[in-house]
C-alpha cells in the first residue's frame, strides 16, 4: 500500500490479518513490488483491475443496478485503472445496447482521457488527487481496449467538486463515500453531463475515508 494511503484503509486491511508492505508511489513501482513479493513467497498475485475475473466481478455493480432499475438512459462510473468502468460498461451495454456509458476522472488523474485522445495507453506522473483510489498512472492493458470500445464519454471533475460532492452525499443523502466514490456523482451535482439525458444511474464505489478528512469538510 502507498505510504499516503488513508489510515482507515490500512487499519481495516491489517485488522483482517494482512501483512502490509508500504511503498513510495512517487518513486517506486507497485506492480514490480507485487511481482517480487509473489516470487519470494509463492503467493498468487491478484491484480486490482487488469484481470478478466476482476473486471467481471466489478461489473456486477452495473449488472445489479440495471436489474433493479432497468430503464436507465445512462450510467456514470468513476475510472482509475479501468476495472470497474470496463466491467460496468460490458454489463450495461449487454443489457441495454443504447445506454450511454460515461466515465469520470479527477482532472489531475486524467490518464484515460489522454489515452483515448491519443488512441493508445498514455502514462502520467503520480497524480495528487484526493481520490486515492483513482491514482492510476496508466490504463490497464486489458481494460483500455474495453473502454475504447464501450465508453461513450469521459468527464473530468476538480478537487473542489469532489470534496463538495462527498459532503453533499453525506449531509443530504446520508451516504458515506470516500473521495473516489464521490467522483462519479460530481458531474451530476455540477451539471457536467451531456444534455438531454433522462434517467441516470450513478455507481458510488468505496466508503473508506479518514475521519480527519470528513472533519475538514
Amino acid at each position: 500500500m502507498p505510504l499516503d494511503a488513508p489510515r482507515s484503509k490500512v487499519a481495516a486491511t491489517r485488522a483482517r490479518g494482512a501483512k502490509i508492505v508500504t511503498y513510495d508511489r512517487f518513486r517506486e513501482d507497485r506492480v514490480l513490488i507485487g511481482k517480487k513479493l509473489a516470487e519470494e513467497t509463492g503467493a498468487t498475485l491478484v491484480p486490482p483491475y487488469d484481470h478478466p475475473w476482476t473486471i467481471a466481478g466489478q461489473g456486477t455493480a452495473a449488472l445489479e443496478l440495471l436489474e433493479e432499475v432497468p430503464d436507465l438512459d445512462a450510467i456514470v462510473v468513476c475510472i482509475g485503472g479501468g476495472g470497474l468502468m470496463s466491467g460496468s460498461a460490458i454489463a450495461a451495454k449487454s443489457l441495454r445496447p443504447k445506454i450511454r456509458v460515461i466515465g469520470v476522472e479527477p482532472a489531475d488523474a486524467n490518464d484515460t482521457l489522454l489515452s483515448l485522445e491519443a488512441g493508445k495507453r498514455v502514462e502520467i506522473p503520480p497524480p495528487a488527487t484526493i481520490a486515492d483510489g483513482l491514482r492510476a498512472q496508466i490504463p490497464g492493458e486489458l481494460t483500455f481496449p474495453i473502454v475504447q470500445r464501450l465508453v461513450d464519454q469521459i468527464v473530468l471533475v476538480s478537487e473542489e467538486e469532489i470534496r463538495a460532492t462527498l459532503k453533499f452525499l453525506l449531509s443530504r443523502l446520508k451516504i458515506l463515500t470516500e473521495p473516489s466514490g464521490a467522483v462519479s456523482a460530481a458531474p451530476v451535482l455540477f451539471k457536467k453531463l451531456p444534455p438531454g439525458l433522462g434517467r441516470v444511474g450513478v455507481v458510488l464505489s468505496g466508503g473508506n475515508v479518514d475521519y480527519e478528512l470528513l472533519a475538514s469538510l
